[in-house]
C-alpha cells in the first residue's frame, strides 16, 4: 500500500523479497493456468505463448519447452534494454509457466472445456496474471522486448509491432487451427487485453 508525504502525492513503497516473489509466482500461476484452459480447447492466444500453441498444434512439440527455448533470444535483448532485475524476474517466471503447461496435466485432468469458456476464462486469468507481473516489474519477455526495442532505435510503436506480430500468428495459425476456435482465441485476446487496459493505468495505480 503507498503511504502519504506531508503533501496530497503519493509515495510508493518499494516492495520487498518475499513480496515480490509471491506475486510473480502468483502471477505465473494464473497465466499458466489460463494458457491450460486455452490449449485444451484448441484456442490459441498472442505472443510467444501463441507461437509455442501453434508449434504444438503443428508438430506435436512440448508447448512448455517451445515457449521457454522461444523466449531465449527475447531475454537477451530484454537484458539489454530493461535491465538485469526485469530480465531475471521475467525469466523465472516464464520458466514456471513453461514447466505448468507440461506438467499440468499431471496434476488434474479436464474432461470437456466449451472453447467459449476457454476463451473468456483463459483471458480473465491470463490478464489478472499480467497484472501482478507489471505490478511486480516483470513480464512473460518475447515480443514486448522486440517492441520496445524497436520503438527506441527505429521508433515505430511498440503497440502496431505486437498486433502486427498478433496478426502474422493467427493468419498462420488459419492452417492448422479450426477458424472457429481462431474467433474465439481472437475474442480470448481481446478480453485480456481489456482486463490489462482497464486496470494497468498510469496515475491510477502505483507500481514500483
Amino acid at each position: 500500500m503507498p503511504t502519504v508525504d506531508s503533501g496530497t502525492r503519493e509515495v510508493a513503497l518499494p516492495h520487498s523479497v518475499f513480496e515480490d516473489g509471491f506475486a510473480l509466482a502468483s502471477g505465473g500461476l494464473m497465466i499458466g493456468l489460463g494458457l491450460y484452459f486455452l490449449k485444451n480447447a484448441g484456442l490459441l492466444t498472442s505472443g510467444l505463448s501463441g507461437a509455442a500453441f501453434l508449434l504444438h498444434y503443428a508438430t506435436g512439440w512440448d508447448t512448455g519447452l517451445s515457449l521457454f527455448l522461444l523466449n531465449l533470444p527475447f531475454f537477451a535483448l530484454a537484458w539489454a534494454t530493461l535491465g538485469t532485475r526485469f530480465s531475471l524476474k521475467s525469466f523465472g517466471v516464464v520458466a514456471l509457466i513453461s514447466l505448468m503447461l507440461d506438467h499440468l496435466s499431471a496434476m488434474f485432468v479436464v474432461g470437456q472445456l466449451h472453447p467459449g469458456f476457454a476463451a473468456v476464462a483463459g483471458g480473465v486469468l491470463i490478464g489478472i496474471g499480467l497484472l501482478a507481473l507489471f505490478r511486480h516489474g516483470a513480464s512473460v519477455g518475447g515480443t514486448s522486448s522486440l517492441a520496445l526495442h524497436l520503438q527506441r532505435r527505429r521508433g515505430w510503436p511498440a503497440g502496431r509491432v505486437l498486433m502486427s506480430i498478433d496478426a502474422a500468428i493467427f493468419m498462420v495459425a488459419l492452417a492448422v487451427v479450426d477458424p472457429k476456435n481462431i474467433a474465439w482465441s481472437i475474442t480470448s485476446a481481446l478480453i485480456l487485453n481489456l482486463m490489462v487496459t482497464l486496470n494497468h493505468r498510469p496515475g491510477r495505480y502505483m507500481t514500483c
